[in-house]
């Protein structure tokens, strides 16, 4: 027997907000979804309504399990925040500034608001890997739920469930929702952002914006100009479907930007008047300065590249070769329209572009006769925006890029691809000629799966026949589907089509988990060298990562030695003294910064820090300093220092070792 698959109207409310006149008719957002055959006696004892609950909590017990499986076993993660982390379990002024020692000597380069979330937890309970990872884990499950909550409004549960799913699933979600740089916290401050505007949206509200506007001054001081890559989203989608007439609407969006004025600037406004002798240098700068980290290194030097400075994914000084040069894109590839699925991003986040593009076209033309205010089209704008915005801006960066910055894109991708293939669907069926528009958008995203896969041979290699044959399946039934009116078969087609899209990013994400990596280059996935056995084989991790290893011999030498020191010990970069920091909990100098490239100490201050009795040892290692060694940078303040040292210092054995560097003991030297 045949069921008649039939368009879906498209739902009308009375409006009662007294911003529009009593009954007038306003589309609100997509089509309503299809609703159940009756006479199932199973549907008839469960309501719809109740059936989208339940698999909504089953993707949010699904994403906890995923996000906290074995959390301790990623360790130590980014041991330079890592050790920012433990000073400031124990500094309440390490905590504020930010600084990567308890001695606050120089801060990370970042703003401490996502490291307060983890210096928290590790006050709390502890500091452990666990305790430190276990903010970023929660918030990764925050943002997949805020998203389905926001697909819902906007599109319905269908599109929400395969959105949320889409998202939790997305490698680099996976990656960086249990790992501790600053990403995971910025992306789920910009889904907070989204849900305040999309109430201000149905409201029309002012203070659904000044909260959308704090949140993102909060998202800043995680991460700074980065934050600011949703606003255009944001102005955009308000500007033009916000319920208030356009002056209204203008004010609103003008008080939003003073919320957001307040909320990024109240941290650097203190930092910045904070007498500079009593508080830590400013990491990642070469005067000091917390205005040349915001619109400097974090800044104009993300776009345009710079010749100075160092990155936590590596020195910005040295390029894929190793060889000097402006800000690297040697760690994301080059800069160019398709960055973003070149062998070092596109594994990362691209699965699911295909099928958000094209059902963001679709949705878009469904929707281009709707009335100003319309939120179906509202949605399409809002996600494809900042889908846009977030592609073009990693993609033609030529300053410092790492591919793991794309979790931010992550999001908008999986709402316009949930989204996307619902409208796609309602395009075949109100446009007969275009019935083929969803099986052409799943073959090639299915294919470009398979693409991606091939990119690793020996990783589970039996995936991609499946997905061929999954994608085939799945297209043929929705076609053969729609035109017989066969609303079972669609169904069915329509659950091969969500495993089949889903299957590779599924892998990645597994192997992700069940084997983490820990370093300041990890990327989700297999190893890029095309080795690794799937769900057994290694995770990726670029070149020049590094895990913290403590050097118990040295430590114990140091804290029976040290004397009246300060300092327990200063080293160069922080490469040689997160591990020590981490171990102990001491004040430990990181002499230059990062990578040892910012001019903190000169050798002026370092002989008079020496002369005080305020440092006595200082570490050396094999290759001459940190990870851009004395001399990469900082007007060679490194460089002179480590001269001085080796000149003036004794040279210690320490019996046990493993240390690849040098420490000497300046207690006899003079400037």
């Amino acid at each position: 027997m045949q069921t008649t698959v039939a368009p879906p109207p498209v739902e009308i409310r009375r409006d009662p907000d007294p911003r529009h006149p009593a009954g007038t008719d306003r589309p609100q957002g997509p089509p309503a979804e299809p609703t159940e055959p009756a006479g199932s006696a199973w549907r008839d004892r469960l309501p719809a309504a109740s059936r989208a609950g339940w698999i909504t909590a089953a993707i949010a017990v699904f994403t906890t399990v995923v996000y906290t499986w074995s959390l301790s076993s990623v360790g130590y993660a980014n041991d330079y925040y890592t050790a920012a982390v433990k000073s400031m379990s124990v500094s309440w002024k390490a905590f504020f500034f930010g600084s990567i020692d308890p001695g606050n000597f120089i801060t990370v380069d970042k703003p401490p608001a996502a490291l307060w979330l983890q210096g928290l937890s590790a006050r709390v309970f502890g500091f452990s890997s666990w305790s430190m990872l276990l903010p970023e884990a929660l918030a990764g499950v925050a943002s997949v739920m805020i998203l389905h909550h926001l697909v819902k409004r906007w599109a319905g549960n269908t599109a929400a469930h395969f959105a949320a799913l889409a998202f939790a699933l997305t490698p680099v979600a996976a990656l960086m929702f249990r790992y501790n740089n600053p990403d995971a916290v910025l992306t789920l401050l910009g889904l907070g952002a989204a849900w305040a505007v999309w109430s201000a949206l149905e409201t029309g509200r002012t203070r659904s914006l000044l909260l959308a506007g704090a949140l993102v001054g909060l998202a800043f001081n995680a991460k700074m100009l980065q934050a600011f890559l949703v606003l255009p989203a944001f102005g955009l989608v308000y500007l033009w479907a916000g319920p208030p007439r356009l002056r209204t609407r203008i004010g609103q969006l003008l008080a939003a930007a003073g919320a957001l004025l307040v909320s990024a600037g109240w941290w650097v406004a203190i930092v910045a008047l904070w007498p500079a002798s009593s508080r830590p240098y400013i990491g990642s700068t070469t005067d000091n300065s917390i205005l040349s980290l915001v619109f400097g290194y974090n800044g104009l030097s993300r776009l345009f590249g710079s010749s100075g400075g160092g990155d936590v994914g590596g020195a910005a000084v040295v390029g894929p070769a190793g060889g000097a040069g402006g800000g690297s894109t040697g760690f994301g590839g080059a800069a160019g329209w398709l960055r973003m699925f070149n062998t070092a991003v596109g594994g990362q986040v691209s699965w699911l572009i295909p099928m958000a593009l094209a059902g963001l076209v679709a949705g878009l033309w469904l929707t281009r006769r709707a009335p100003r205010t319309d939120r179906g089209r509202a949605g399409w704008l809002l996600w494809g925006t900042w889908m846009a915005t977030c592609a073009v801006v990693f993609s033609l960066s030529s300053g410092i890029f790492h591919p793991y910055y794309t979790v931010q894109l992550a999001p908008a991708v999986a709402a316009l691809a949930g989204a996307g293939a619902l409208a796609l669907w309602r395009l075949g069926v109100v446009h007969r000629a275009l019935r083929w528009a969803l099986p052409a958008a799943i073959i090639v995203t299915a294919g470009w799966a398979v693409v991606l896969l091939d990119r690793t041979p020996t990783f589970d290699s039996w995936l991609r026949p499946l997905i061929i044959a999954g994608a085939a399946l799945a297209a043929g039934g929705l076609w053969l589907g729609t035109h017989l009116r066969q609303r079972t078969l669609v169904k069915v087609a329509a659950a091969i089509v969500l495993v089949t899209l889903l299957a590779g990013p599924a892998a990645y994400t597994a192997t992700t988990v069940l084997h983490p990596v820990s370093g300041s280059l990890a990327a989700a996935g297999p190893a890029t060298t095309g080795t690794g056995g799937g769900f057994g084989g290694g995770a990726g991790v670029g070149p020049g990562s590094t895990t913290s290893t403590t050097d118990t011999a040295l430590i114990s030498y140091l804290e029976e030695n040290r004397g009246d020191a300060t300092y327990l010990v200063a080293a160069f970069g922080s490469q040689s003294s997160s591990s020590i920091i981490i171990a102990t909990g001491e004040p430990v100098m990181t002499i230059g910064g990062f990578n040892g490239g910012d001019p903190a100490p000169t050798l002026a201050q370092f002989q008079q820090l020496v002369a005080d009795g305020q440092v006595r040892y200082v570490l050396i290692s094999g290759n001459g300093g940190g990870a851009g060694g004395p001399g990469g940078g900082g007007q060679g303040t490194s460089s002179s220092i480590s001269s001085w040292v080796t000149a003036n210092g004794t040279a210690v054995t320490i019996t046990g070792s493993t240390s690849n560097g040098t420490l000497y003991d300046l207690s006899g030297a003079t400037a």
